[in-house]
């Protein structure tokens, strides 16, 4: 699993490192049972800072992506892989909605907002 952290991305820092390690248990990345990379290791891979990681790490414990063994570290949690993506899919909703509105506001038309889309999608 690699983690890229993107300082210009209107996205937290925390809620990237989130968004990630979620999208690698959706693909099948990172399976239940995996051991993750300590806090302070995450911290010091990703130039962060270890507030940050641990910021991350809580929340993904609290949505039950990942649970702590008191002295071993962290671990990926067994998951419902589709209510997992169904959760990330009403987030992404909720952004989708904002920049379609963006983009009316924009004067762009859908055709224009597909286009403009398919061209961000494919030069990932």
């Amino acid at each position: 699993m690699k983690i890229t952290i993107s300082t210009g991305s209107p996205m937290a820092i925390y809620e990237q490192i989130v968004s990630q390690i979620k999208d690698a248990v959706i693909q099948k990345e990172l399976v239940p049972g995996s051991a993750m990379p300590s806090i302070r290791g995450l911290a010091k891979e990703l130039s962060v800072s270890v507030i940050t990681t641990k910021r991350a790490y809580e929340e993904l414990e609290k949505e039950g992506v990942i649970h702590s063994i008191a002295g071993k570290g962290f671990y990926v949690s067994e998951m419902d892989q589709v209510s997992l993506k169904e959760k990330q899919t009403i987030q992404l909703e909720s952004h989708f909605e904002q920049l379609v509105q963006d983009a009316k506001n924009a004067g762009l038309r859908l055709e224009e907002i597909v286009d403009l889309v398919t061209v961000l999608y494919e030069n990932d």
